[in-house]
Formats: structure tokens, C-alpha cells, sequence
């Protein structure tokens, strides 16, 4: 009796499981729980988890960037580089060294295209430097802001960031801190899109 309930048991997890499993693959994206807050109550937050040297963050970028144009209202996006390791983190502080200068619409294609293309090595501050300042920021306002207290208080709370939502890899889109989505759960990185709008819509109503 006691080896019955077990192999019972057993079978509901799994089955358990395996439907939420089914339902994440038909739905083409995983419910986050618990639900993680957003930074403004009266936007759709939209964040997208990504780094310079994946190849797939780069094919999607032409995606995002087309969306960005027609992007309802009411949808506040934020990128959001990923660090799991020391050049991720490298990049993530390249990317917030460029926030913080106001020039993140003017670089960031670029050095996209610098590390995939290009097969450029930027990691140093002294490489980075270089790459901004060939990009119409002074060199001096460079060193600032990549040594200032907002870009290192951004880059430590980096680290962090994708275990909250359960982001393992990228690309990865947040949709209201209660949705992700990605290419392998919406089955191509086109369709990551048409998930992100439905959700858009759903957390719309």
C-alpha cells in the first residue's frame, strides 16, 4: 500500500511536470514566481537580458530595434546586460559606462558589431577608451563616468539580476517582472517578439 501511494505520488509530480513543461512550449514562455516588482506601476515593463558576444543577442538586435520604433506607449523597455562571468561583466560595464553617458542609442549597435564582426577585444578600461572616444566622447568624460559610484553600483547589482528572474541564458526577454521568454521556449528568436506583444496585451487589459 505504502509503495502504491509512492508510485502515485511519484507519477503526479511527473506528470505535474511534464504539464507544465507542455504548456510552456504551447504558450512560448515560463510564468516567473514569485512575480518580481518593476520600476514604474504605470508602465508594461519589457527587459531584455543580453550580451555583446552572443551571436543570437546580435541576430535578435535588428528585432528589438524595428519593435523600439512602433513599441506601444505604455511599455517601458530596459536592457539589461547579463554577467556570468568576468567578460560579460566586462561588457555589462561598457554598457553602463554608456548609460550613464547618454550614449547608448550612438554606441551600442556599433560594439555589437565590434565584438561579432570586428572580432574586437574590448574589456579594458584602456580598450574601451579607445572605442569611445571613436565614438565622439571624450576621453576624460570616459574615465569618469566608467570609474564614478552609478556605474559600479549598477555593474555590482548586475551580478545579480538574472537569478531573480531565472535567466540562465540569453537572449532572454522580461515582460512585467511576471513573463520570460526566450528563443528555445518561443521556438525562434522572431517569434520571441510575438510573445512579448500577446503578453504585452495580456498584462494591458
Amino acid at each position: 500500500m505504502l509503495f502504491k501511494k509512492m508510485f502515485q505520488s511519484g507519477l503526479f509530480i511527473s506528470l505535474f511536470f511534464f504539464a507544465a513543461l507542455v504548456s510552456a512550449e504551447e504558450v512560448g514562455y515560463e510564468t516567473i514566481t514569485p512575480p518580481q516588482p518593476t520600476q514604474n506601476k504605470d508602465k508594461i515593463e519589457v527587459i531584455e537580458f543580453f550580451w555583446y558576444g552572443c551571436p543570437h543577442c546580435y541576430h535578435l538586435e535588428p528585432s528589438i530595434a524595428k519593435w523600439l520604433k512602433t513599441k506601444p506607449k505604455n511599455v517601458e523597455f530596459i536592457r539589461q546586460p547579463a554577467v556570468f562571468n568576468k567578460v560579460w561583466g566586462d561588457h555589462a560595464k561598457a554598457f553602463f559606462t554608456a548609460e550613464a553617458l547618454g550614449v547608448v542609442e550612438k554606441i551600442h549597435a556599433d560594439f555589437f558589431d565590434a565584438i561579432q564582426n570586428k572580432e574586437q577585444k574590448l574589456e579594458t578600461e584602456d580598450q574601451l577608451a579607445k572605442f569611445f572616444v571613436a565614438h565622439g566622447v571624450e576621453e576624460s568624460a570616459f574615465h569618469a563616468a566608467y570609474n564614478s559610484f552609478l556605474v559600479d553600483a549598477k555593474f555590482r547589482q548586475a551580478g545579480g539580476m538574472a537569478a531573480r528572474y531565472g535567466v540562465t541564458g540569453v537572449p532572454a526577454l522580461i515582460i512585467n517582472g511576471k513573463y520570460k521568454t526566450t528563443g528555445p521556449l518561443a521556438k525562434s528568436q522572431d517569434n520571441m517578439i510575438t510573445v512579448m506583444d500577446e503578453l504585452i496585451k495580456k498584462e494591458s487589459k
